[in-house]
């Protein structure tokens, strides 16, 4: 058989127009949102000499170090490192069994009260106690200053659920019967069907709680007493106050300079692990968001 070439079809002036506004506005979006990450580090390696007299703008003058050496010498940082793996380990776990467990009944036709569950649960999205009751709650549940007054409170995302129930709902109704017919029950039909073909789903969820998890920073504050206990982002914060404050004390701006260095490098350290994880689940997060958007 000969092959047939496929002919370009010739792009009309309006469409070229149209292909360079796109490129440009897309390129001035992703400069706006990669710049401040990009300054962020470049200040962090940069001399105190430059940072103090403002000359550096869109790349690093004077390079060194010196900053990142200091965070990685200080324990409070390594301590809140492992700290927040475990917390976004653990909870991410505790994040994606608790809510395949709740989405997949949902997902069922043949579930009774299918439709009035759903209506409940939706309602928590718009509808909550608040602080001062959930605060209340996790102190009467003797769990303050532990772990899982991190965890806990947040073990279901109600929107994460929904596109999960959704993605499960796509999954043909025939499998799960032929499942039925061989004896399996439904957690086996959830651990050995139904889970290995929503990849993308769990990975686009892995992804959600992980960086929340990652980010998170207020509960920690208003339910840990112990500063053993803390997350990075906790210990981040109470260095960048610290260094807000010495640059407020300072008049002649030379521990500033000092201070904005090591302030900027904590940043950068603490958000390099969390950037690490995107590069291994991008290829299933796109998939896994529209599978989970399709169907109503």
């Amino acid at each position: 058989m000969q092959k047939t070439k496929q002919s370009k079809v010739p792009q009309s002036l309006g469409s070229k127009i149209f292909s360079i506004v796109n490129y440009t506005i897309l390129a001035l979006v992703g400069f706006i949102m990669f710049y401040p990450m990009f300054y962020v580090f470049i200040v962090s390696i940069s001399s105190a000499q430059y940072i103090n007299q403002g000359m550096i703008s869109f790349l690093p003058k004077g390079i060194n170090f010196e900053a990142y050496e200091r965070v990685l010498q200080n324990k409070d940082i390594w301590v809140g490192y492992k700290n927040t793996i475990l917390y976004t380990v653990l909870g991410t776990l505790i994040n994606v069994v608790l809510t395949a467990m709740c989405a997949y009944p949902l997902s069922r036709k043949e579930f009774y009260g299918r439709g009035p569950f759903t209506v409940l649960i939706t309602l928590t999205m718009f509808i909550s106690g608040g602080m001062i009751p959930l605060y209340l709650v996790i102190n009467n549940l003797k769990i303050m200053n532990t772990m899982w007054a991190i965890l806990l409170p947040s073990a279901i995302s109600t929107y994460n659920m929904i596109v999960m129930r959704t993605s499960f709902s796509s999954i043909p109704d025939s499998l799960i019967e032929s499942a039925y017919l061989d004896g399996a029950n439904d957690i086996q039909i959830l651990a050995k069907i139904i889970m290995p073909l929503s990849k993308a789903i769990i990975a686009t969820m892995v992804l959600f709680y992980a960086v929340s998890h990652w980010n998170s920073y207020f509960p920690a504050m208003l339910y840990l007493n112990d500063k053993a206990k803390y997350p990075v982002q906790v210990i981040m914060r109470d260095i960048i106050i610290e260094s807000d404050m010495s640059q407020a004390g300072d008049m002649s701006g030379m521990a500033n300079v000092a201070a904005t260095n090591y302030k900027y490098a904590v940043i950068i350290i603490s958000i390099v692990p969390i950037l690490m994880v995107y590069p291994f689940i991008q290829k299933y997060f796109t998939k896994g968001v529209m599978v989970g958007a399709v169907k109503g």
